[in-house]
């Protein structure tokens, strides 16, 4: 039966990586992770700083120095080359992830060669795959390394040496050191920090002033690595800079989570380790680099497909069912597909951060707290099971949906600067001097409305007695500054959208600071166009 079941599924397997690799080629901006390695590497053989790079569309070079020394045979040949060779080693990078995560769901070599294709295709299909197909990305090495060498399939005297490597290209699985001493692999942890130290140390000896560069001020600067706040950055640290957590309070809090999401995940972890699950015990781990991280963008997503897979093959309703929650939302983003019904702000922020948030939760309940035994479960207690599950879940989403958003947290929120006038979906209510002019009508601020299934635009003219305008999300906290834009001679404008206008406030302040115009009612209503 198994047989008959793993060529169906590595045949789909192979029709989807075909098709995805097709439509990334496919692609203007394709494999542009894998540009920016390339250029940065090419510039680093011609003489030029290493992190002076800039690619085209604004991207440098984030990795340590030894990541350059792992990336330099890329440049011996031609980038298209490089390209396809990439792909298909992301491709042979799945099937190897998919293989230790197989064995730890099944016992029996037909139903395991089973299970492998079935992982190896979900993991295709999810959206850290993809993105690490369409960017170029190293994630998919860097996990596979650290899976197994957490899950000890790799030769005793050699285990801790690809987690040092592999934090040496990307720090974030420095993790498993901690792992490794949690759970008495002292040896195993003196040879992953080892293996870390002395690859940085060949990356000194080789290329010391792109070491000294990187370790003494570039590992910090996490701004070059792009807005932190975008929806993309799934990580706890992005999570709380959409809550519009204020900068004095966020390193502090930032740190507080991240050390009490770390300790019970590693506690989790060696519990499990200790109950013969060394597969669950290292993707919990890695699950708790993705939170943790400052940085987790959509391809260093990889680690919770796999815990939302290794939940799906538990037993009990209740972890099944969160499972197969998580490769949903590991898999499509629920913020887009569920926009059009969510309708409230803290529903939307519910589905936009759902990745985060399901992570989160799997490193505090680590598989349910307990090992997954392969016992059955009576039909009743299944009945209660899925009655407590629906419960909770309804309960959590009923929960949001009475929520407005924290003041400040608005993920979909921004304003137009001046680039962005002569796009007439950003700004409709006016074109040209005389037209603005006439439209403004001598009031502090004129402005109109228009709405989309997620947002609502606004875009309106100040007369000359406005000095400054602001807008707030919700109730208290720090309020956004709109740009007053000199667009025409005499006129200034402003544009800007957001979700949760049923809880916005619009101020207009005067040149001494004094509010001289206040729109709520307004912008509530147009909420209410937008809901309606």
């Amino acid at each position: 039966m198994g047989d008959r079941r793993v060529w169906p599924l590595w045949t789909v397997f192979a029709v989807v990586a075909l098709a995805s690799a097709a439509l990334v080629l496919r692609r203007d901006d394709r494999l542009s992770d894998l540009h920016i390695y390339y250029g940065a590497v090419s510039d680093l053989r011609a003489g030029r700083p290493l992190y002076g790079y800039v690619a085209e569309n604004g991207g440098p070079f984030t990795y340590p120095p030894f990541a350059a020394l792992v990336l330099w045979p890329i440049t011996l040949v031609a980038e298209p080359v490089v390209q396809v060779l990439w792909m298909l080693a992301t491709c042979a990078a799945v099937v190897a992830v998919a293989v230790p995560v197989g064995a730890a769901l099944a016992s029996g070599p037909s139903r395991r060669r089973t299970v492998v294709a079935a992982v190896a295709l979900a993991l295709m299909l999810s959206a850290p795959v993809q993105s690490n197909l369409r960017f170029g990305q190293v994630s998919i090495f860097v996990v596979l390394l650290a899976l197994l060498d957490g899950m000890g399939v790799v030769p005793p005297r050699l285990r801790g040496v690809l987690v040092g490597v592999a934090s040496a290209i990307k720090l974030t699985p420095l993790l498993f050191v901690v792992y490794f001493l949690a759970v008495g692999r002292y040896r195993d942890a003196a040879r992953a920090a080892g293996t870390f130290v002395a690859c940085a140390g060949i990356a000194a000896a080789v290329l010391p002033a792109e070491s000294w560069t990187y370790w003494a001020g570039t590992v910090a600067e996490t701004s070059r690595i792009g807005n932190l706040a975008s929806l993309g950055n799934q990580s706890l640290h992005g999570m709380l800079l959409r809550l519009g957590v204020d900068g004095a309070s966020l390193p502090v809090l930032w740190a507080a989570l991240v050390a009490a999401i770390c300790v019970v995940a590693l506690l989790r972890a060696r519990r499990l380790a200790a109950q013969a699950r060394p597969g669950h015990a290292a993707v919990l781990v890695g699950c708790a680099t993705v939170a943790a991280s400052p940085v987790s963008w959509t391809h260093h997503q990889v680690w919770p497909v796999l815990a939302a897979m290794l939940l799906i093959g538990t037993s009990g309703v209740a972890r099944r069912a969160a499972g197969a929650a998580l490769l949903v939302t590991m898999v499509v983003s629920l913020g887009a597909v569920l926009g059009a019904v969510s309708m409230r702000p803290g529903v939307q922020f519910l589905f936009e951060n759902a990745r985060a948030l399901g992570v989160v939760a799997l490193c505090l309940t680590g598989f349910g707290g307990v090992a997954v035994a392969a016992a059955r479960t009576r039909r009743s207690g299944t009945r209660r099971a899925a009655l407590r599950a629906g419960v909770a879940a309804a309960t959590a989403l009923a929960f949001f949906a009475v929520q407005p958003l924290p003041a400040g947290a608005d993920p979909t929120f921004k304003a137009y600067a001046l680039e962005d006038v002569a796009n007439p979906r950003y700004f409709f209510v006016c074109r040209g001097a005389v037209e603005c002019a006439t439209y403004g009508s001598g009031d502090p601020v004129t402005f109109g409305t228009r709405t989309e299934k997620t947002k609502v635009r606004v875009n309106g003219v100040v007369s000359p007695s406005v000095a400054r305008l602001e807008y707030y999300s919700a109730p208290g906290g720090a309020p956004r500054v709109i740009p007053l834009l000199a667009a025409y001679p005499g006129s200034r404008l402003f544009s800007f959208r957001s979700a949760t206008m049923a809880h916005g406030r619009l101020v207009a302040y005067d040149v001494d600071g004094r509010p001289i115009a206040t729109f709520d009612d307004e912008l509530a209503a147009a909420f209410d166009a937008a809901a309606g």
